[in-house]
């Protein structure tokens, strides 16, 4: 007889899979969460907005890219949903808004329980880290599109800012600082030419490096640091103007996204230091260093724009919450362009 496991779906392990997350999603858990007991779609109570007298939904969606190659090769999968979560919910809190809640997706070709729960355990874990509740997600098994080992995810997330509160290139003015948030390292973008280098270069994932701590897979692999409560509370405490995401493109072309066009920002490349893990790639793939700056975040994860005068306790604060935090460059006038002195 042919059945749906005759053509390579498992549906009793999908089910598996679900009983193992559900403690670690719960650990994301919001007051505003409200149980559907159909669990068919994550429900929030709406009501929690009206505290806000125009509050406006922010909302965003991504993937992680080929980074879960790597994991996949390297056979860790319990931090690349947190990978997940900085790319979705970090994106929201650019304009000021607050993470709410998120979904999930997850593609494999085949449900392997113990490793979906790492997958989905890391996204609930980065979901606690913004703040913000998983209220749901999807684990589809596709035999015969995806091997057996592979798997991609992607997920959506929901924010919300007071219309009032609403930060962007309209408050920035000349005479502003930018600052720096420190990353992680590489985050989730250049993954494409982080295989690159590895497969030309020959390089084991296992392999340890003189400039690294620890395993080149491992490195690889640190998980993207979240921003989004760091964030929001800088912005409550003190005059923030702007935020940018460093995420595809690198420095020069996310910040420029939250400048006004008559403004640069006028950045001082000697300020910081970027990690061990840049100066590897490119020299064991010969990546010169405008390749470098269009592709890697080279250390800077997060910029904010803030008055001159509140610059010192910006810093203060931030390296209070254990974010390494400095003076990246300034806004002058100009085109719209983030650019190095």
């Amino acid at each position: 007889m042919t059945t749906y496991e005759a053509a390579g779906v498992d549906i009793e392990a999908g089910e598996r899979a679900v009983e193992l997350m559900k403690d670690k999603v719960a650990r994301s858990r919001r007051p505003e969460v409200v149980d559907d007991a159909s669990g068919f779609a994550g429900l929030f109570d709406a009501s929690a907005l009206l505290r806000y007298q125009r509050p406006l939904l922010a909302t965003s969606t991504d993937g992680v890219g080929t980074k879960v190659m790597i994991a996949q090769r390297y056979g860790k999968h319990d931090t690349i949903g947190i990978d997940l979560v900085g790319m979705v919910l970090d994106d929201l809190v650019v304009c000021g808004a607050e993470p709410l809640f998120m979904t999930d997706y997850i593609a494999c070709g085949k449900v392997v329980p113990e490793r979906i729960a790492e997958i989905v355990g890391g996204v609930a874990e980065g979901c606690r880290l913004a703040g913000a509740a998983l209220v749901g997600g999807e684990t589809a098994e596709h035999p015969g599109a995806m091997g057996a080992d592979e798997y991609d995810l992607a997920g959506a997330g929901t924010g919300v800012v007071e219309a009032s509160a609403m930060l962007g290139p309209s408050r920035v003015a000349e005479g502003d600082v930018v600052l720096g948030l420190a990353s992680s390292g590489i985050h989730s973008n250049g993954y494409s030419l982080v295989r690159h280098v590895v497969r030309e270069a020959g390089l084991s994932l296992d392999a340890s490096l003189p400039e690294l701590a620890r395993p080149l897979g491992e490195e690889l692999l640190e998980p993207t640091r979240i921003y989004s409560l760091d964030c929001l509370e800088l912005a409550r405490t003190l005059e923030v103007h702007a935020y940018a995401h460093i995420t595809g493109g690198g420095l020069e072309a996310n910040l420029s996204r939250s400048l006004p066009s008559h403004l640069d920002a006028l950045l001082d490349r000697s300020s910081w230091t970027p990690s061990a893990i840049f100066g590897v790639l490119a020299g064991h793939g010969g990546i010169e260093q405008e390749a470098m700056d269009r592709t890697f975040n080279l250390g800077v994860g997060m910029a904010a724009v803030v008055p001159a005068d509140v610059a010192d306790a910006a810093i203060k604060l931030l390296v209070g919450r254990g974010l390494e935090t400095w003076v990246l460059g300034e806004i002058v006038a100009g085109t719209g362009q983030a650019r190095y002195r």
